[in-house]
């Protein structure tokens, strides 16, 4: 049994799960034939994160995060697993990584989102969706610059996933600040704990609009029935997506190996080899 853990949460909605397994696995096969002793398959939950007795510490001995074996077993927390020891392979957001994640991991690689709507290469961006009108939505702009439809939302209820989110929040926030605005167009601001549920929110009734990623926004588009209620009336500009993160005490070589697997990978040019690595 692998001494690391893997995951890769942030597209890893219930209908999908058949599809991240086999991202995972084409990346665990590229990183086994490079030497690197990959898990066999994702985690999903506190329960499956290994105990650090004493909880996590930073490089000076400080605490940064409990035990996972003091935490919701069933649950999943994400900042225990972005700062687990233990981790080989996972992915973030931009926006917990400048919140003070940065440190205290080190970045592989970034997907491309040239297969979404509103992304290219490493950059995404997201819709800013409503309730749909019977009007035509609001395409992608080719130069990836935002568009954020001032009159349209002015004095509406925003919704967002998350506090530290990228696509969520901080995004669109920025957008606003470059058009000399803030958050304050908004009647009010909610959180609504993920991006499926500000979808849901939207389509009710329970908010106005809503920022979702361009990847999020495609799987909704798939398995939401709710996204069928709404639709794109805006989109943020394009920034870096979610990295792939290891912990920081995963040796140079094993991230080196790691970001030639992943490149590899993404291209469609893996080979089988072996290399040993540390």
């Amino acid at each position: 049994m692998s001494k690391y853990v893997a995951a890769l949460p942030m597209y890893d909605w219930p209908e999908a799960r058949g599809e991240v397994d086999a991202q995972w696995a084409r990346l665990r096969d590229a990183f086994r034939q490079r030497g690197i002793d990959a898990p066999e398959a994702v985690v999903r939950s506190n329960r499956e994160l290994p105990a650090v007795p004493g909880g996590i510490r930073d490089d000076a001995g400080k605490p940064i995060a409990p035990d996972p074996a003091t935490l919701p077993p069933d649950e999943f927390d994400f900042l225990q697993l972005w700062l687990s020891p233990a981790l080989l392979f996972g992915q973030t957001c931009w926006g917990p990584m400048e919140l003070g994640l940065a440190p205290h991991v080190q970045v592989i690689a970034q997907p491309s989102y040239d297969a979404f709507e509103g992304g290219q290469g490493e950059l995404y961006s997201s819709a800013l969706v409503m309730v749909a009108d019977g009007g035509p939505p609001v395409v992608s702009p080719a130069d990836g610059k935002a568009v954020v439809p001032l009159d349209l939302i002015r004095g509406k209820r925003f919704t967002f996933n998350n506090p530290d989110s990228m696509s969520g929040l901080i995004g669109l926030t920025r957008d606003l600040q470059a058009m000399d605005k803030s958050l304050d167009i908004f009647a009010s601001c909610s959180e609504s704990g993920g991006h499926r549920s500000s979808i849901v929110a939207v389509a009710e009734g329970r908010a106005d609009i809503a920022a979702i990623d361009c990847e999020s926004w495609a799987l909704a588009r798939r398995f939401e029935l709710a996204a069928k209620g709404v639709k794109v009336v805006g989109w943020t500009a394009r920034r870096k997506g979610l990295p792939y993160i290891t912990a920081r005490t995963t040796p140079e070589k094993i991230v080196a190996a790691m970001r030639d697997a992943v490149a590899a990978v993404e291209s469609g040019s893996e080979q089988p080899l072996v290399q040993r690595v540390g």
